[in-house]
């Protein structure tokens, strides 16, 4: 049995492991590649494995760094299986038809340039029409539900507590000597609003783990809300915008219902809020219909009668010119969009539009990779090119990690500390200094190499 990691190593993004056993070819994940330019033309080159091969793919959550490249195989012949949970599902056929519709806006912008530069032109990496195909492939399954794939492989999905949907795969592989290789796709926070903890699981003989926040410590959760309270309070008496990238799954869902808690407390003032994302709109209507995932407190506030996704003041702003009205807003106000990195969507025009100005604050809430938009802004820089116009940034800067969907190094480390016996760790989905800490918490481990392949 072998392993080979074609993503997620050394870096964060572009998830993508393949397990090799018996002529079998298995997939967990086909992420895109996000973060520097060399990073992101990963996406553009051809798999390094032929993807009519592979036997099947198992899909741990909905996440673009997980499933952007789904279209793309199936493009080039993949015809197999696709595994996953039925929110994941739901999700993926939101998500994959937005990035697809994303590659072809941006390859239209990219084409002009290289044509103005005289080099060859790209083809998008999929169409929208990909995406939508590819989704026949999909076969949505349940929490900790045996699924028999072949003779000689056996899976459960267990809760990862990362997003809506999001799983631990775990793999039984029945060879002479049957092995357990459990894959961590991304774990969650303990006590996180809406959705059940990560899965304890006491048996493996090895574990491949994500190591995102694997050097790091959230805040904890009332310290972030109070930061949250106090930019409000401070955006509202200055007049000003608060705007926050938020990634269009979980985190804006979240934030939604964070923000529910604290308006019905009133811990802020009455202060117009927005929902400036389509996708993350048509996201939180996927979330209101699979309350099999909530949590005991979320089911217990609809059984209550109370909508945690809306209350006085928040308004969704599907359509663009209601996106549009948001800029010539005089009061201020809380404004959420898409995209978590600013790497796309509407949060891009609204920060040309509004990080000049000294009373606006840009409130960062997730993940950053590496050359993102998002990055730059977040460590400093004074001038960022907003479609191929510079703009000063006299913003107020703020992170804050805790609300981040994925564990840190403490919470990672107590999910490590669930196996009874010590299983053989590989740390992938993490940058370097990330991935060398959780190996030092762990006291062994070996840190996963882009392309490299080991025997299990």
């Amino acid at each position: 049995m072998k392993l080979k990691f074609f993503g997620a190593a050394g870096i964060v993004t572009g998830s993508c492991h393949m397990l090799k056993f018996n002529n079998k070819k298995i997939l967990v994940d086909c992420g895109m590649f996000q973060g520097r330019k060399q990073t992101s033309m990963l996406n553009y080159e051809p798999f390094k494995f032929d993807p009519k091969e592979i036997d099947a793919v198992f899909l741990t959550h909905a996440h673009i760094d997980h499933s952007g490249l789904i279209p793309k195989l199936y493009k080039h012949g993949y015809r197999n299986k696709i595994y996953c949970t039925a929110a994941t599902k739901d999700l993926c056929r939101i998500m994959l038809e937005d990035s697809a519709g994303i590659q072809e806006f941006e390859n239209k912008w990219d084409n002009k340039r290289l044509k103005k530069q005289g080099k060859p032109l790209r083809q998008p990496l999929y169409s929208v029409a990909d995406a939508k195909k590819c989704m026949k492939l999909f076969k949505g399954i349940q929490y900790n539900e045996l699924i028999k794939v072949f003779d000689d492989l056996e899976v459960v999905f267990r809760d990862a507590g990362h997003i809506m949907g999001s799983a631990i795969v775990e793999a039984f592989v029945l060879e002479d000597k049957p092995k357990k290789i459990i894959f961590s796709g991304d774990l969650g926070q303990w006590n996180a609003p809406i959705i059940d903890d990560p899965t304890c699981l006491k048996t493996a003989d090895f574990v491949v783990c994500e190591s995102t926040y694997g050097g790091r410590t959230h805040e904890p959760m009332k310290k972030r809300d109070q930061i949250l309270i106090d930019l409000i309070k401070t955006t509202y008496k200055n007049g000003g915008k608060l705007l926050i990238p938020s990634f269009a799954i979980e985190r804006t869902q979240e934030l939604i219902y964070t923000l529910n808690r604290i308006a019905e407390k009133n811990l802020i003032p009455k202060i117009p809020i927005f929902v400036d994302s389509p996708l993350a709109i048509k996201a939180t209507k996927i979330f209101q219909q699979h309350t099999e995932n909530y949590d005991d407190e979320a089911v217990n506030l609809l059984a209550e009668g109370d909508n945690p996704f809306e209350f006085p003041n928040l308004t969704y702003t599907l359509k663009t010119e209601e996106s549009k009205a948001l800029n010539e807003m005089a009061e201020p106000a809380v404004i959420i969009a898409s995209s978590g990195m600013c790497t796309g969507g509407r949060i891009k025009h609204h920060l040309k539009n509004h990080m000049g100005k000294p009373n606006t604050t840009i409130f960062f809430i997730g993940f950053q990779a590496q050359g993102t938009l998002g990055r730059r802004i977040r460590d400093g820089t004074k001038f960022v090119k907003i479609y191929g116009k510079s703009y000063k940034i006299n913003a107020k800067i703020v992170d804050v990690e805790g609300f981040s969907s994925h564990a840190d190094q403490p919470q990672l480390m107590k999910w490590l500390n669930c196996f009874q016996t010590k299983p053989k760790l590989f740390i992938v989905h993490g940058e370097p200094d990330e991935q060398a800490a959780l190996k030092k918490a762990y006291k062994s481990g070996h840190i996963a190499k882009l392309w490299e392949e080991v025997e299990l």
